[in-house]
């Protein structure tokens, strides 16, 4: 089964104060690291951005398109991304840009767990991580239309029809024992402390 990869950075970053897409970390913007980090796994790679944002450069060969519809959130941002993909791969892989800890171990791990399901979904203590969740198209397309028709924008609303594997913190034991693929950063204070991980980085 051919996995693509759909990367959402139109956000409003109103917490951070500048674009997480050109935050640098270890001498590259995120977004340039999210999409090499995803590229060793899935192909090919969609970044779903703002229209008439501006994004740092990218690999030739990584697809751009612009959220036609801003204001209605992630979920508007997987179909965009879903259906630039659409009859190219039979999942996709979609993550947010502000996980710099991403590590290539959990994107594949996540993807070998999809099999028959519609959907691989980390859910720790009781709440869905979506935005590091790999999707089949043809079905969370169908579901994701359907609640954009009804206005309702909530991710987590997909997985009340998708027939879904959650995957718990147990599960990624031997590729991510400290779940530092789904730490993201919202504030420049905890794109810090992220980065103090493993780099010596800064904003400045």
């Amino acid at each position: 089964m051919r996995t693509g990869g759909i990367v959402l950075c139109g956000g409003q970053s109103s917490r951070m104060g500048s674009s997480k897409a050109w935050l640098p970390i270890g001498g590259e913007p995120m977004l340039a690291r999210i999409v090499r980090i995803i590229s060793s796994v899935v192909s090919p790679i969609v970044i779903v951005a703002a229209e008439g944002q501006e994004l740092p450069p990218l690999p030739v060969g990584v697809r751009v398109v612009r959220d036609a519809l801003p204001g209605r959130g992630p979920l508007q941002g997987i179909v965009e991304g879903q259906t630039e993909l659409d009859g190219e791969v039979e999942s996709a892989f979609v993550t947010s840009c502000d996980l710099p800890l991403l590590k290539a171990e959990f994107v594949k791990f996540v993807i070998e767990q999809l099999a028959d399901f519609d959907a691989a979904v980390p859910r720790i203590e009781g709440r869905w991580q979506p935005l590091a969740a790999v999707y089949r198209l043809a079905p969370a397309l169908r579901e994701a239309n359907r609640l954009l028709t009804a206005n309702r924008f909530a991710v987590r609303e997909l997985f009340e029809t998708l027939n879904v594997i959650a995957l718990g913190m147990e599960d990624f034991r031997g590729v991510d024992p400290d779940l530092d693929s789904l730490r993201n950063a919202n504030t420049s204070d905890e794109f810090e402390m992220l980065c103090q991980r493993i780099f010596d980085c800064s904003q400045t």
